[in-house]
């Protein structure tokens, strides 16, 4: 087996650096040690926008915001379900993570990047929540490992009651919202649903293999 190699690195607002591996074209995303992404296990990802997607009418075209870039998985899930989306707005906090999409991982999934629907945005997505007021169908929050459990500390807001407040007023009627996480919470279902939210969890595999990792994706629908 080759040696893992590091490609490159940037700060984050933690303090730790994000770090992208390669290995025989597998390609890792780690901070402070612990492995965030890996472009072997990305089905969960992938289902939190299906999952999302699929509660949206399907007479709309309907308007999306990504939060967290990755590898792109997510983003290309939403560009292929169906309704077929009008436009996905990215919001990625670390402009290292859009430049490595489009020197290192765009092939991963496809380059959804590339896709004329799509939008980068260099922001923090709770930036771009709160500037954009019945602004969105869809809410994809990948940005984290989810609450009680954030690698950036700073990303904790967006599971509070004032963060999911302020998505509620981004979404519109009906809007939906997906959360991604790398573990069950129950409190979080109970705090979806005092946002105003009609919400549920499931369980899912991290791989397409049916064994493994699993992971928890959170629906919320505006009621």
């Amino acid at each position: 087996m080759k040696p893992e190699r590091l490609i490159d690195s940037t700060p984050t607002p933690g303090g730790d650096d994000l770090l992208l591996y390669e290995r025989d074209g597998v390609f890792t995303l780690r901070i402070g040690g612990i492995e965030l992404m890996t472009s072997r296990a990305h089905l969960s990802e992938e289902e939190l926008a299906w999952m999302a997607m699929k509660l949206v009418d399907r007479r709309c075209r309907p308007r999306v915001l990504v939060g967290g870039l990755g590898m792109g998985y997510t983003t290309r899930a939403v560009l292929d379900s169906s309704p077929r989306p009008s436009e996905v707005v990215v919001a990625e906090l670390l402009p290292a993570v859009v430049r490595w999409n489009r020197d290192h991982l765009g092939g991963l999934a496809g380059r959804p990047m590339d896709d004329p629907r799509v939008t980068i945005v260099e922001r923090d997505l709770r930036e771009v929540i709160a500037e954009s007021p019945g602004g969105f169908d869809v809410i994809l929050n990948d940005v984290d490992n989810g609450p009680g459990g954030c690698s950036l500390e700073h990303n904790e807001q967006l599971y509070t009651a004032a963060g999911l407040a302020a998505i509620r007023r981004s979404l519109r009627p009906k809007g939906v919202l997906g959360v991604w996480c790398v573990e069950d919470d129950p409190r979080f279902v109970k705090a979806l649903s005092s946002a105003g939210f009609k919400a549920h969890s499931e369980t899912v595999f991290a791989r397409n293999v049916g064994k493994g990792h699993k992971h928890t994706v959170f629906i919320g629908q505006r009621s």
